[in-house]
């Protein structure tokens, strides 16, 4: 009895599910899931070219950028100017009319040169100050008091 359940049941299973359009569905799916599959491969593809040409365009970019850059050096340096500056500070030389004055490092003179951008760098408003001035309209000194 029960090899003739068993042999009800293979014999139900095959006629209800292989059959030709079972087939079909399995092939059709098969079809799907492997355009699926190419297209996300040709995606990702694209992708990792596009990073590489933007990549490459930006170093175009940058490449042109320094070579403009040294050209205008290149101009700078041939001019009058910067030819009679570099004369003047390598061989010590001056114009008609100017005096050199030459200081020792350790003078009161040079150090209030120091102290001064120094006092000028500590004027700069710190991270707290820069928000405060951002959020209320650069208030921040009436506000803290100063």
């Amino acid at each position: 009895m029960k090899n003739r359940n068993v042999s009800q049941f293979i014999n139900h299973i095959r006629s209800k599910y292989f059959n030709i359009n079972t087939l079909v569905v399995i092939v059709a799916f098969a079809i799907a899931a492997s355009w699926v599959w190419g297209s996300l491969g040709m995606m990702q593809r694209n992708y990792a070219l596009q990073k590489d040409l933007d990549y490459k365009t930006r170093q175009l970019a940058l490449t042109e950028l320094q070579r403009d850059t040294l050209a205008l050096q290149k101009n700078y340096y041939e001019t009058e100017e910067y030819q009679e500056l570099a004369v003047r500070e390598s061989l010590a030389l001056v114009r008609p009319g100017e005096r050199v004055l030459i200081l020792p490092e350790n003078s009161t003179v040079a150090d209030t040169s120091a102290a001064a951008t120094e006092e000028s760098v500590a004027l700069e408003p710190g991270n707290l100050e820069q928000w405060v001035n951002f959020l209320f309209g650069g208030y921040s000194r009436s506000i803290s008091g100063e």
